[in-house]
Formats: structure tokens, sequence, C-alpha cells
């Protein structure tokens, strides 16, 4: 099986930003440890951007490369992105939608993804092992 994991805005920055929130780890060193879980399951890729239209071109690129699955943290853009919306309901692959924290315990504005809809599922609340439950579903 072939997973894509797609971050996006300021997710590169985990380990460093807000770690009351996000936790201590950096998802460059969390990625191995997934990786490893899944060997001989599950190839697992990685993308990080903080460019919406980056997004949107990644999940078409694995819509026509074949891949099995596609995890999306899409950060931010998960409250306001109807283009990414529009992305991920062109594409053949589910798509899991995953944020670290809770989003129902923070500000209400997080409380509305525009994402869900058109997602396979959604999981939130976990820190970084909302990842490996999401690759676990695809």
């Amino acid at each position: 099986k072939r997973i894509t994991i797609i971050n996006g805005p300021n997710l590169n920055m985990l380990g460093e930003r807000e770690p009351e929130i996000y936790g201590t780890q950096g998802f460059d060193d969390y990625l191995p440890l997934l990786q490893e879980g899944f060997r001989g399951e599950a190839v697992i890729t990685y993308y990080q951007t903080n460019i919406e239209g980056a997004i949107i071109d990644r999940l078409q690129e694995a819509h026509r490369s074949g891949i099995d699955g596609i995890v999306l943290n899409a950060g931010g853009y998960s409250h306001t992105s109807v283009a990414i919306r529009d992305a991920i309901a062109a594409i053949k692959p589910p798509v899991v939608e995953v944020h670290i924290s809770n989003i129902y315990a923070r500000e209400e504005f997080r409380h509305h993804s525009l994402l869900s809809p058109v997602c396979q599922g959604v999981i939130c609340g976990l820190g970084l092992e909302g990842y490996r439950y999401a690759v676990m579903n695809l």
C-alpha cells in the first residue's frame, strides 16, 4: 500500500511552535518511527508546504500516480480553503484529515473544517499518533 502524508502551513515548526499545544517532537523525528511501524505494510512518503496551491498540486499528483491513500493535515487551511476542499472532492484516493490538537477545545473559528465533509474520516486531538491511526485506516 502506498500512503502519502501532506502537511500544511506551520507544521514544519513542530517541536518549536507552541509545545503546550503541539508537543515537543518535530515531524522529521516522528516520520521514521511511523514508517518503521508500517514496514512491510505500507510505503509512506511525506510532503510539507506552507503554500495552499502546493497542497492542491500534491493532492492531484497523488491521484494521478495511483496512490492508495492520503493523510492530510492542512493546518489553518482546513478552516478556510474551498480550493483544497474542491481538490479532495475531485480525486480518487481516500483522504483522512488529521489535526494534532483537539480543534474543538480551541478557538471557535477552528471548530469548523471545510475539508471534513469530503474526507473519509477525521482524527484530532491525539498528537502525532493521529497520523498512525490515519494510516491504519487507509
